[in-house]
């Protein structure tokens, strides 16, 4: 049996990227697939519901089962979507295929963090900000590798099915201490989150964050070419440079936030990636935009790891339960901003619409003021 503390943190490191790797492939294989707008909708539908489902139920049963034999079993389900995703032609059983990869994910997302929480208590805000780095790296790989090294889609799918086979096989020789000896009962411990207004708050300030989050990777570079003048090439180039922002702050906050000041870090955090984002998309800076579009995503990156450390601290007996039920907010969010903005841009304008992204985070921001007593 793998007991090294180090192997077991950097298999869920693999695990959260192949994260990334699930939660882009669809959109960045999209138009090699043949698939319509409208099937890319209910594909995507159908993998969020699966990923609240199971991101739910591991972090749950994170609290008392082993964890890397849930990851496992995770593992094995995300490994034969991988494999057998759009090897049948059949719309609906692809749309079984890509439920069973949100469960495969939501079991990576319900269950890494939790475990790093036992592994390293004492900087949990590192790992757990490096954890989400991993995913924002794998959905930059797959586009990467799909698109600049023009690879066939269905062989970059069925390598990262073969990858995750081999990450199931880990999971299933890893050993870590003995589960804490909790003796409530699931119901009781959603009974005692549901009491609790912090966690209410902290779900609703995740789902829109990954709003906006999600939000601008989809509509930076429209917004770039159509409102500020730009080309094709050089609004990708601002998408890459937000995409590396994010990545960066990931790593950087998490190494300098101290665990005492995480509430105080959340809200200087959300002020500036309120102002960043008005910056980003109402000033007309020129070439400075990627300036803008790297310190937005630099601000914004380490918000969700930090809300996510914050919450885990706070039910640090029952840390994947906790994270599990904020954690479904993350396809909550996912829905709710675009939607946000497609409903403003059909009824009033395009450059109205990005009004919600700042927006959200000034909402968020709020919600969250009673951090500041923490």
């Amino acid at each position: 049996m793998i007991k090294s503390i180090r192997a077991i943190t950097i298999s869920s490191y693999v695990a959260m990227l192949f994260l990334g790797v699930a939660s882009t492939v669809v959109g960045a294989a999209a138009r090699n697939i043949g698939l319509t707008p409208s099937q890319i909708g209910l594909i995507l539908a159908a993998q969020n519901l699966g990923f609240a489902v199971s991101v739910l139920i591991s972090g749950a049963m994170a609290d008392t089962q082993p964890k890397p034999r849930i990851l496992t079993i995770g593992s094995l389900v995300l490994a034969v979507s991988f494999l057998t995703f759009y090897l049948s032609p059949v719309f609906w059983v692809n749309i079984v295929i890509m439920f069973l990869i949100g469960i495969g994910v939501g079991t990576y997302e319900g269950t890494t963090d939790a475990m790093l929480f036992d592994l390293h208590t004492s900087r949990a805000a590192l790992y757990i900000n490096v954890n989400h780095f991993f995913v924002t790296l794998g959905a930059a790989l797959i586009t990467l590798y799909l698109i600049f090294l023009e690879m066939n889609w269905r062989v970059s799918v069925v390598q990262s099915g073969i990858a995750v086979l081999l990450l199931a096989a880990f999971f299933a020789i890893a050993e870590l201490r003995p589960m804490r000896g909790l003796t409530t009962t699931l119901g009781e411990r959603l009974r005692i989150l549901a009491r609790s207004g912090m966690v209410a708050r902290l779900f609703l300030a995740t789902a829109l964050v990954v709003g906006v989050e999600l939000g601008s990777i989809g509509i930076l570079t429209t917004y770039l070419v159509d409102l500020r003048g730009m080309t094709q090439l050089t609004s990708k180039l601002g998408l890459l440079t937000m995409l590396a922002g994010m990545g960066t702050g990931r790593l950087v906050v998490g190494f300098l936030v101290k665990p005492r000041r995480v509430p105080q870090v959340i809200l200087t955090l959300f002020a500036l990636a309120t102002l960043l984002f008005t910056v980003l998309y109402f000033v007309d800076a020129g070439s400075l935009v990627f300036v803008a579009a790297f310190l937005a995503g630099l601000a914004l990156s380490a918000l969700l790891p930090l809300m996510l450390t914050l919450a885990g601290t706070m039910f640090s007996e029952m840390p994947g339960t906790a994270l599990g039920s904020i954690k479904v907010a993350i396809p909550v969010g996912g829905i709710m901003a675009p939607l946000a903005m497609a409903l403003v841009a059909t009824r009033v304008s395009f450059q109205a619409s990005l009004a919600v992204l700042p927006l959200s985070l000034l909402v968020a921001a709020l919600v969250l003021l009673p951090l500041r007593r923490m």
